[in-house]
């Protein structure tokens, strides 16, 4: 069989050109990161091959009995990591594991509760454009308009209005600590079940940069990259008595054969994540984007809830006379990789925005440390305060280049 650099130059040029832009740009979308080698060449192994439908020692196919111990690996591993009484690996991403779990314990039309997307939640916790909202009586909850923060009050008392079946806690654009002790309570309080998706804390928490919700949560759902630093997946941890509903809920209800290849590379990933570095890791992470935050603020820029706890940080723009969607125009064209993103009570539009979100994971996996990201925020500044200057984004870029010219990602630009 030919290489792909034989077989499909077109593919193979693009993928060279992607890790050029990996490694010359700054990459602080607060959902991304660099997988290691390990896990890249688990996800490019023979597993690919494979169909493994069903569960190991329980397949609908022979041959698997390798895969099966790759799966068994992968759920020890990630037990472990988390103290969980059950988990399955097989979600093809954190939507999935979401789905799986609204289709093991709700009937459509059932109320659920999460946190609204234009104030920091996800699509898949109840947005009306996603199946969740579709499908489900969605009720979302906000953030306090002065603070920025989770108002546990309010949030109560839609549960006890509504009685949803399913309480969300989690986000994609909350820059502090999730209080899931609260949730817990009030889940209680109003006979819901409660479920944490912690895709993007997912790290933190297992190192203990972030509350743990297990032992507190019915379910936890998650993705196994952002700050796990694994491949594009997702995976559920539950209480043991809700293992079997789950697990009927992903195979057969949502998904066919497993992708046995990505699940090597979440196996490989757990192992990382059980690592003293790792540890190390996550805090820098952390150092990293409170460092971030407060030179943004010490240079006038004004950020959701007035800073951050854990990996990423919003910055609120409606005050400096650029959208959202010119910043991360801007930005990109220095260097500097970030996503438009809403605020709370944000009065433009999701594809205009008033703000941006900027994280520190994959910038943390490439070596950078408090004095780069000092140097960081004073070159967005400087974009922010003068985005249509060409030449000041041209000089930026290649000041950004240079010093990213010291941290490779992976020793070399070949992935």
């Amino acid at each position: 069989m030919k290489s792909l650099r034989e077989s499909d130059p077109e593919i193979f040029g693009l993928i060279q050109k992607e890790i050029e832009r990996e490694s010359e740009d700054l990459v602080m979308i607060a959902s991304e990161n660099y997988a290691s080698r390990a896990v890249l060449e688990a996800q490019g192994s023979v597993l690919t091959n494979k169909y493994a439908e069903g569960y190991p020692n329980a397949r609908y196919y022979g041959g698997c009995e390798y895969v099966d111990l790759v799966e068994e690996l992968a759920i020890e591993r990630l037990k472990g990591l988390f103290g969980s009484e059950y988990c399955n690996v097989q979600p093809h991403s954190g939507s999935q594991a979401n789905m799986a779990i609204y289709l093991a314990f709700l009937k459509p039309g059932d109320p659920i509760m999460g946190m609204s997307l234009s104030h920091g939640g996800h699509l898949s916790h109840g947005s009306p454009v996603n199946f969740s909202g579709r499908y489900f009586k969605a009720i979302g909850y906000t953030v306090n308009r002065e603070t920025g923060l989770l108002d546990y009050d309010q949030i109560r008392e839609l549960a006890l209005r509504y009685r949803p079946k399913i309480i969300v806690a989690g986000a994609s654009a909350y820059p502090r600590v999730i209080d899931f002790k609260a949730f817990k309570e009030i889940a209680d309080e109003c006979g819901a079940y409660f479920m944490a998706d912690i895709a993007h804390i997912a790290g933190l928490i297992i190192t203990g940069h972030h509350p743990s919700p297990v032992g507190l949560a019915d379910f936890v759902t998650s993705t196994t990259h952002k700050t796990l630093r694994g491949p594009r997946g997702g995976f559920i941890l539950a209480k043991g008595e809700y293992g079997e509903a789950i697990n009927k809920a992903i195979f057969p209800g949502l998904q066919g054969g497993p992708l046995m290849h990505v699940i090597a590379a979440k196996a490989v990933a757990f192992k990382e994540a059980g690592m003293p570095e790792f540890r190390a890791y996550q805090e820098q992470v952390v150092k990293n984007s409170q460092t971030l935050a407060r030179e943004l603020m010490d240079l006038g820029f004004k950020l959701v809830s007035g800073g951050t706890d854990n990996h990423l940080i919003l910055v609120d723009l409606s005050d400096k006379g650029i959208t959202g969607k010119e910043a991360e125009y801007a930005l990109g064209k220095a260097g500097i990789v970030v996503n438009k993103n809403a605020i709370p009570f944000d009065k433009r539009g999701p594809q205009i925005t008033s703000g941006i979100r900027i994280g520190t994971p994959a910038a943390t996996t490439r070596g950078l440390k408090e004095s780069e990201m000092k140097t960081v925020a004073h070159w967005i500044a400087q974009v922010l305060e003068h985005p249509w200057e060409e030449e000041l984004l041209l000089r930026v870029r290649g000041e950004l280049r240079e010093l990213l010219s010291g941290f490779p990602i992976y020793g070399d630009k070949k992935a």
